[in-house]
């Protein structure tokens, strides 16, 4: 038998929401943070207290975009969760600085999977982070793309990093209760992440969420 994947619900906008995820089986929620773009962004005292009400529950993942070392260990003393989540490119020797400033503290390095260069990239951020999230996005656009996009990106490439990773791999991007199965099979993930593919008109939809939890590979 298969293990079951750790589940991540992102763009968790309340504590009702938080509640509804942990309900059916979430193993950790996403708290978004100030972004250039995508779907999901609450207030950091809005993040903060349903870090607060669900802590021990699930793992709590702050997204922010910060990319400096110093930015984003503020960024988590306004929100106060269990893991950071970086959505953009850092320094070298920032995941160093983060981790001295927060013991304890989880941090989980987002890759945009966009061709066979992203394989090293994410092999390189494996070596300093608690976990990598492979997601679909340009950190490269004019108006950074840095998820929430509610595309597939190529899970061949997912698949090798996956493979060669020393951090355990979440996998991300456009991923719905109708092809998590299938992208389960592809990549073996330790993880995977949703956001738009369990909502419908931008609410958490019970109904999709059983669906994904039922689809999901054993």
């Amino acid at each position: 038998m298969n293990i079951r994947p750790k589940i991540k619900i992102c763009c968790i906008s309340s504590l009702e929401e938080a509640r509804m995820a942990i309900e059916f089986g979430a193993d950790a929620i996403g708290l978004v943070g100030p972004m250039p773009s995508g779907p999901g962004v609450i207030d950091d005292d809005v993040i903060r207290e349903i870090a607060a009400k669900v802590s021990g529950e699930v793992d709590t993942f702050l997204l922010t975009s910060e990319t400096g070392s110093e930015e984003v260990v503020k960024h988590h003393q306004r929100a106060n969760t269990s893991a950071i989540q970086l959505v953009d490119r850092l320094n070298k020797g920032s995941h160093a600085e983060i981790r001295a400033s927060l013991p304890g503290v989880k941090i989980v390095q987002v890759v945009h999977v966009v061709g066979e260069e992203s394989v090293g990239a994410a092999l390189e951020q494996a070596q300093t982070a608690d976990m990598i999230l492979l997601d679909s996005g340009n950190p490269n656009l004019e108006v950074k793309e840095l998820g929430g996009t509610g595309r597939t990106h190529n899970w061949d490439i997912s698949r090798k990093i996956v493979e060669h990773s020393p951090a355990p791999v979440f996998l991300a991007g456009g991923l719905n209760p109708a092809n998590v199965a299938d992208a389960i099979s592809a990549v073996e993930p330790f993880g995977v992440d949703l956001c738009s593919g369990v909502r419908t008109d931008g609410d958490l939809d019970p109904w999709k969420l059983e669906r994904f939890f039922r689809n999901l590979a054993y």
